[in-house]
């Protein structure tokens, strides 16, 4: 099976940021597997602007040993990485002030797609959007990508988008969740709506709860400043794990279409409700031998900002009445892992007896890692003595499945910038989306906030605090364990 490549059009991708760390980790080697990989037209360039005072020559440098760090085993290739370099260019600008506009202005092409990537801090959105319209370099037809945070609230979320909307249209906006771009994320899709199997039984009668696990073995590294005045449930919950939710539950849309995608999308945030206090546990990783606590990665002795949350969610709509959701995040978990796990209801009735009788069928999606999906059936265990059963799982791991080929699988990055220079939204966030999501989001913060509710400390490499499988055990369900 011979992967299929479709080139896209000509362009230049302006990288505001362009020598921060998402543009060395991601982006700028992302590109370069889409150089490699044919994909990019001869001619096509990237531009990076930020502060630093480079040129050309030394900002390539720089980028080749991001890559030659960053890109796998495809950075050996000495002749490619040098060709791609070629198109890469540098212009110093100043994002409040004038400096550098004109530069940047003379570098653009007229007859291309003219793509802008903001990976920068969301305080500078607005002044690097009035500049690119005041000095004519963006225009109509123009792209702009826009990482998360989108806002840490609903009302500087409509801010952030009220400010985009000054000077681009909403179809001009692609706000980015690298989580969508995941290639098993997108079989979800596939595997609910090009097949009779599953869709039938995708709903309240046949399913009875579903489980997204998101679970990192790393702290907050870094990110302790930023992160202790987010905490998972503005860094991961209110965007990554609602964007799995959204596409779980879903109603099929009319047409695989941008909007039609993301009218559903929004259909299910709007349906979601309120949830009781009882439905939540936050929780803070504990210190260990070799590793720091969260208080002290943060260095804030009396943080209340949560490294773990679970919580349980209904949906009010038919499809899914009565069928819970649980959701869970955290850093310092046993294992890296993101799952989602359908589990279905019991048989109405079953001919096998004691402990034979109690067996589940399990739709299990993998993101990562070992990226795949299986299917636990129940079958007779080999061997005489008699009826014992048991479960084993039909399974498609890529790199199984498709051999060679699941070496080529796009990186997340990859797909979702080759997306927007094809102009295609549908693994994009809208505007009322996101807004969406905070308004279901911020009650959850306010009433821990207003209660003064501190996080439940928990084990470093473990599944995170006990009242979290109290979540699941109230309800006679248990989660599943999480696997590396």
């Amino acid at each position: 099976m011979v992967s299929r490549v479709i080139p896209v059009d000509n362009f230049d991708l302006v990288i505001f940021g362009g020598t921060g760390d998402l543009a060395r980790r991601k982006i700028l080697p992302g590109l370069f597997r889409r150089f490699r990989a044919g994909q990019m037209p001869e001619d096509a360039r990237v531009i990076a602007a930020a502060r630093s005072e480079h040129d050309d020559a030394s900002y390539r440098s720089e980028i080749e040993a991001a890559i030659k760090e960053f890109g796998g085993a495809e950075s050996k290739d000495r002749k490619g990485l040098k060709a791609f370099l070629e198109r890469l260019h540098y212009v110093a600008v100043d994002a409040r002030g004038d400096g550098g506009w004109q530069q940047l202005k003379d570098l653009m092409r007229d007859g291309v797609v003219r793509a802008f990537y903001f990976s920068v801090a969301p305080g500078l959105f607005g002044d690097l959007a009035e500049r690119l319209h005041t000095h004519g370099i963006a225009d109509r037809d123009s792209r702009l990508v826009v990482e998360k945070p989108f806002g840490r609230d609903l009302k500087s979320a409509r801010a952030l988008n009220a400010t985009l909307a000054d000077h681009f249209n909403e179809d001009q906006i692609y706000r980015i969740d690298h989580y969508l771009g995941k290639e098993t994320v997108q079989n979800l899709m596939a595997v609910r709506f090009a097949n009779v199997l599953f869709e039938p039984l995708w709903n309240s009668h046949y399913v009875d709860h579903i489980q997204i696990t998101v679970a990192e073995t790393v702290g907050v590294g870094g990110r302790g400043s930023y992160y202790d005045k987010s905490g998972a449930m503005r860094d991961m919950v209110q965007n990554h794990l609602m964007q799995l939710l959204c596409l779980i539950a879903m109603e099929p849309p009319n047409q695989f279409e941008a909007d039609a995608v993301r009218d559903e999308k929004l259909k299910v945030i709007r349906a979601l409700q309120p949830i009781d206090s009882h439905h939540i546990v936050r929780g803070q990783y504990e210190a260990s031998e070799k590793t720091a606590s969260y208080r002290e990665d943060v260095e804030n002795p009396k943080s209340t900002t949560e490294s773990f949350i679970a919580l349980r969610a209904t949906i009010a709509n038919w499809r899914w009445a009565g069928v819970p959701f649980y959701l869970r995040t955290g850093k310092r978990l046993k294992a890296r892992s993101s799952e989602i796990n359908v589990v279905f209801k019991d048989l109405g009735h079953s001919i096998f007896e004691g402990d034979e009788a109690r067996h589940r069928n399990v739709l299990t999606i993998r993101l990562q890692p070992n990226e795949g999906i299986d299917l636990q059936v129940t079958i007779k265990e080999p061997g005489p003595g008699g009826m014992r059963l048991i479960d084993v799982p039909l399974d498609m791991t890529f790199a199984q499945a498709l051999g060679d080929e699941a070496d080529d699988v796009t990186d997340a990055y990859e797909r979702l910038i080759m997306d927007v220079i094809r102009g295609n939204q549908t693994l994009f966030m809208r505007g009322d989306e996101v807004e969406a999501a905070w308004a279901w989001t911020d009650p959850l913060i306010e009433g821990w906030e207003a209660r003064h509710d501190v996080p439940k400390v928990y084990d470093t490499g473990s599944s995170g605090p006990e009242d979290s499988l109290m979540l699941m055990h109230r309800d006679g369900r248990r989660w599943r364990d999480i696997k590396g």
